[in-house]
């Protein structure tokens, strides 16, 4: 792989540990002091972090971890589009915000753009048969 091939591909994994630290820490507090105020917000960013983890490692672990990958940053873009639609359509369904809430604006849009990105890279990356 060159150089700037592995590159990215640390990029995408600092990226995820990035998302995966701020997503569980933010949900650790919100779960433990708030849960009651928005229970499926916070449980949803709980969900958030989880994927977020499995994608870091996934992703570190290169080919070996690359169908787990696909799966996890999948159902992140999944989740994204998904928690996103929603928010705008009613966001009386989340009075707290989640990191993929209008589809992570919150965030620069990060957790929209970082799913396409790692899906790119995962499918641009793979080894030939």
């Amino acid at each position: 792989m060159p150089n700037r091939a592995r590159g990215l591909s640390r990029l995408l994994v600092v990226l995820y540990a990035i998302f995966a630290i701020g997503a569980t820490s933010r949900s650790a507090v919100q779960l433990a002091t708030r849960f009651d105020e928005a229970p499926v917000a916070y449980l949803l960013s709980a969900v958030a972090a989880a994927v977020y983890i499995v994608a870091t490692v996934a992703l570190a672990m290169g080919d070996r971890g690359r169908r787990i990958a696909t799966l996890a940053i999948g159902f992140e873009l999944a989740g994204v589009l998904i928690v996103g639609t929603l928010s705008v359509i009613d966001p009386a369904l989340f009075p707290r915000a989640t990191v993929w809430s209008y589809y992570g604006a919150g965030y620069l849009l990060i957790p929209l753009v970082l799913p396409i990105v790692g899906l790119w890279w995962l499918r641009r990356s793979r080894r030939a048969p």
